[in-house]
C-alpha cells in the first residue's frame, strides 16, 4: 500500500521541543492513510491512519485534538476525534513521549452521501500549549470516495420481481362413476341396474359429444363380497364383469359412442370391506380392523370375523351388500381454450375468462400495457386473490414506479401475509430505500419465491459482504451480480456476466467500463463508457468525478467521451 505522507502532528510542531512555544505546520512525510483513495462500504466509508510522531517533538505541555474531516463542494463530515497529550499534561488522553516521540492509530469512519464521490480528507486541529490556544493548519491525507458499491441502487432497478402463477391447466382430467349393484350369489343386472348403466351411456353419449371434452376410456371392475367360498366368489366376480361389458357395449353401441373399455374382476374385495368398515360406527369395528390386520389368508381372515357374532349379522346388512358390485369409472379430459382463444377474449370480453385464465392469459404477451390490463380484469374477478395485485407490483416495478409497486405489493401481502414472492418484492422495495433492515425481515419470510437468490445477493452487497454476494447470485447474469463479482475482485467471472446480461443497458456498460479500469484495458474502458453515456447522457458526469477512472483524468480519448 502506497503511503500518503501527512501532516498530522509531525508538523503538529515542527519544532516542538520543551523549550519551545510554537507548533509548526504539520507535514505529511510520517503518515499513512488505508486505502489510499477511500471507498464507499456498506453506505460507509472507513479509513485507518497510521501515524509516527517523531522524536523530540511533541512539547511536554502540549495538548493537541486531531479530527479526521472529509470535504467536499458545499459540505464536510466529520469523524470522530483523537486526543494526544505531552508527558507533563495531566489528563485521560494519549500521552506522546517527548524523546521517543511514537506511533498512533485512528480508525474514522463517514456515512455515504453521493456528493462525496469528489471528495478529501483533511485532519483538522486544535492544539495548546498550557493555556495558550496554538494554530495548526489543516492537512490532507487522501482522496476520495470511490463509490462502485453505491451503484447498487442502480443496479437494482434492473432486479426481477417474483411472479405469482397461474394454476391454468389446459387439459384436466376427470372421471364419472357409477356402480351396478347385484345380490347376494348373483351375477344378473336386475332392471333398476340397467337403468343406471343407461344413465352412465347417457352421460358417455354428452361427453363424447361435447367439443371441449375427450372420452380416454372406460373401466368395468366387477367384485364379489369376502363372505363365501373363493372359487364361488371368483366365478361370480368374473360373471358379473362379463355381464356388466355385455350391457354397457350393447348400451354404447346403440348410443354411438366408441371408446376403449378395459374389464378387470376381482373375487374377494377386502380393500373395499376394510374402507367400509373404517368410515362406519358398527360395534367393535376395531376388532374386525384388527383381524384384517392380522391375518392374510382370507378363508381364515373370514372365519374370525364370523368368530365375532355380536357384529356379524350388521356387516351382513350393511357391509357386503355394498361390496356385490361392478364398478364403471369413465375416464375422461376437459381441453380448455387455446392460447389464440385465451388472448383474444382477454383483450376483447376478459369476463368470460376465469381467474386462472385471465393470470395465465397475461402470460401470453410481452405489452406491458395489455398485461396490466388484464391483471386489473382479474382483480376485479377475484379481489380476495392475491396474486394479480403481486403482478401488477411487478410491472410497476419494472417500469422504475417503486411508489405504485409498492402500492400494489403491500395490497397483496394484506390479502396473503405468507405469500413468499409478495415478501420478496417487498424486500426489494426496502432495498432501495436503503433499509437493509426490513429488506432482511421481508427476505426472510420468502423462502421458496422465485428470484430469492437474486434479492439477497442484492442485499448482502448493501451489507457489504461481498463473497457472500457472489455466492448468493450463484450464475445470474444480472448487472448486480456482475457488480457483487466486481467488488469481491473476481474480474474474469464479472467480464462473463457481463457478458451474458440478458437485456444490457447503460450500466451494464459502465460497469464493463469500471472493470476495464481495474483491470488496466484502456480500449475496455473508452468503448464502454462511450457506449454508457450514448444510452444514458447523466453517466458522463458520473465518469467526470468518478474515481475509479482517476488514471485516465488527462487522457485525450476519456474526456472527449465526458465533455
Amino acid at each position: 500500500m502506497k503511503k500518503l505522507y501527512l501532516p498530522l502532528l509531525m508538523a503538529l510542531v515542527v519544532a516542538l521541543s520543551s523549550c519551545n512555544n510554537k507548533l509548526g505546520e504539520l507535514s505529511s512525510d510520517y503518515f499513512t492513510v488505508t486505502p489510499q483513495v477511500l471507498e464507499a462500504n456498506a453506505g460507509k466509508v472507513p479509513a485507518t491512519i497510521d501515524g509516527k510522531f517523531p522524536e523530540k517533538y511533541f512539547n511536554k505541555k502540549a495538548v493537541v485534538e486531531v479530527t479526521p474531516v472529509l470535504r467536499w463542494e458545499g459540505g464536510e463530515a466529520k469523524g470522530q476525534p483523537t486526543v494526544f497529550q505531552g508527558e507533563k499534561v495531566e489528563g485521560n488522553a494519549k500521552t506522546v513521549n517527548y524523546k521517543m516521540g511514537g506511533d498512533y492509530t485512528m480508525k474514522t469512519s463517514f456515512d455515504y452521501v453521493p456528493e462525496m464521490a469528489k471528495s478529501e480528507l483533511y485532519l483538522e486541529f486544535k492544539a495548546r500549549i498550557g493555556n495558550k490556544d496554538v494554530e495548526i493548519p489543516a492537512v490532507k491525507i487522501a482522496d476520495g470516495v470511490i463509490s462502485t458499491s453505491e451503484m447498487v441502487e442502480q443496479t437494482l432497478a434492473t432486479a426481477t420481481p417474483a411472479q405469482s402463477k397461474d394454476a391454468f391447466q389446459r387439459i384436466i382430467k376427470e372421471k364419472y362413476e357409477e356402480n351396478i349393484m347385484f345380490l347376494i350369489q348373483q351375477a344378473n343386472i336386475r332392471s333398476a341396474e340397467l337403468k343406471k348403466a343407461q344413465a352412465f351411456g347417457d352421460e358417455a353419449k354428452n361427453i363424447n359429444e361435447a367439443v371441449n371434452k375427450k372420452i380416454t376410456d372406460i373401466e368395468i371392475n366387477a367384485y364379489a363380497s369376502p363372505d363365501g367360498g373363493l372359487d364361488l366368489n371368483t366365478s361370480l366376480a368374473e360373471k358379473r364383469q362379463d355381464n356388466t361389458a355385455k350391457a354397457l357395449s350393447k348400451d354404447l353401441k346403440k348410443k354411438e359412442v366408441e371408446a376403449n373399455v378395459t374389464t378387470n374382476y376381482e373375487a374377494e374385495d377386502w380393500e373395499g370391506f376394510k374402507e367400509l368398515v373404517s368410515k362406519s360406527n358398527i360395534q367393535d369395528k376395531e376388532l374386525i380392523l384388527r383381524v384384517l390386520s392380522m391375518y392374510s389368508d382370507p378363508e381364515q381372515r373370514e372365519q374370525e370375523i364370523k368368530n365375532i357374532s355380536s357384529v356379524y349379522k350388521t356387516l351382513a346388512d350393511e357391509i357386503l351388500p355394498q361390496l356385490r358390485r361392478s364398478r364403471l369409472t369413465l375416464n375422461y379430459e376437459v381441453i380448455g381454450k387455446s392460447d389464440e382463444e385465451l388472448s383474444q377474449l382477454a383483450e376483447s370480453n376478459p369476463d368470460e375468462l376465469n381467474l386462472e385464465e385471465l393470470l395465465y392469459a397475461a402470460t401470453l404477451t410481452n405489452d406491458p400495457a395489455k398485461q396490466e390490463a388484464i391483471y386489473k380484469a382479474a382483480t376485479k374477478k377475484a379481489p380476495q386473490d392475491f396474486r394479480a395485485y403481486n403482478n401488477l407490483g411487478k410491472l410497476a416495478y419494472q417500469a422504475g414506479d417503486l411508489d405504485k409497486a409498492e402500492g400494489y405489493f403491500k395490497k397483496a401481502l394484506s390479502i396473503d401475509p405468507n405469500s413468499a414472492e409478495t415478501n420478496m418484492n417487498l424486500g426489494l422495495i426496502a432495498l432501495t430505500k436503503g433499509d437493509k433492515a426490513a429488506a432482511e425481515s421481508y427476505l426472510g419470510k420468502a423462502s421458496g419465491a422465485e428470484g430469492l437468490n437474486e434479492a439477497l445477493g442484492n442485499l448482502y452487497i448493501e451489507k457489504g459482504q461481498y463473497e457472500q454476494a457472489v455466492s448468493a447470485f450463484g450464475n445470474t447474469k444480472s448487472n448486480s451480480a456482475a457488480l457483487a463479482q466486481i467488488l469481491a475482485k473476481d474480474y474474469n467471472k464479472a467480464k462473463t456476466t457481463l457478458d451474458n446480461v440478458a437485456n444490457p443497458d447503460a450500466y451494464t456498460d459502465y460497469l464493463k467500463a469500471v472493470l476495464g479500469a481495474r483491470t488496466n484495458n484502456e480500449a475496455m474502458v473508452t468503448s464502454n463508457l462511450k457506449s454508457a453515456v450514448a444510452k444514458d447522457a447523466s453517466l458522463a458526469k458520473k465518469a467526470a468525478s468518478d474515481l475509479e477512472f482517476a488514471k485516465y483524468f488527462t487522457n485525450s480519448n476519456f474526456m472527449s467521451i465526458i465533455q
